[in-house]
């Protein structure tokens, strides 16, 4: 089994109440938290920090509404690489981790793009010179395609937990 599979084998149903409490609302307390899944303050506290020391629970953030801070045009960028060789691709994902525009970055398949971006700036204007500036000056890239995003109309950074939660409950059944 994948460790990343045996993390998830170990996880029980307060593990799994934890994480969609804390996925709702990274902000609570431990002691909320703790209330909302019927444990006490302290095994609600160790549970958190194991879930964390396993990597299950990677960082705790607040999600911040980008057009309220002028950042109103999403892009999503489909990019093509020249050469599909490891250094090539470690050099174009090292520069554009550097680009605080850069919200994620997927190499993916079944495209003609080799990379997938999504890009958050104030506008045009500004897309225009990332572009121009920073993406297309990167050593490798030899096609750009550009989608804006006109609406979202489902935004979440919630994984879906049922699945997890499913398979707990199968596995404790059959320890009964």
């Amino acid at each position: 089994m994948p460790p990343d599979a045996e993390s998830a084998a170990m996880l029980d149903a307060f593990d799994v109440k934890i994480l969609t409490e804390i996925q709702a609302n990274a902000a609570l307390s431990n002691q909320e938290i703790a209330d909302r899944v019927g444990l006490s303050a302290s095994p609600c506290s160790r549970r958190i920090h194991q879930l964390e020391e396993a990597g299950i629970i990677s960082e705790r953030v607040a999600r911040l509404a980008p057009a309220k801070l002028g950042l109103e045009l999403s892009v999503i960028i489909h990019i093509r690489m020249d050469r599909h060789t490891p250094e090539r691709f470690a050099n174009f994902e090292a520069i554009v981790s550097g680009f605080p525009e850069v919200q994620e970055c997927y190499l993916i398949t079944g495209q003609e793009a080799d990379y997938q971006l999504k890009v958050v700036v104030p506008g045009m204007d500004e897309y225009q010179r990332f572009l121009l500036e920073k993406i297309t000056r990167i050593e490798g890239v030899i096609g750009v395609h550009s989608s804006f995003v006109l609406r979202k109309p489902i935004d979440t950074t919630r994984l879906p937990l049922t699945y997890l939660a499913k398979r707990v409950q199968r596995r404790g059944s059959r320890g009964s």
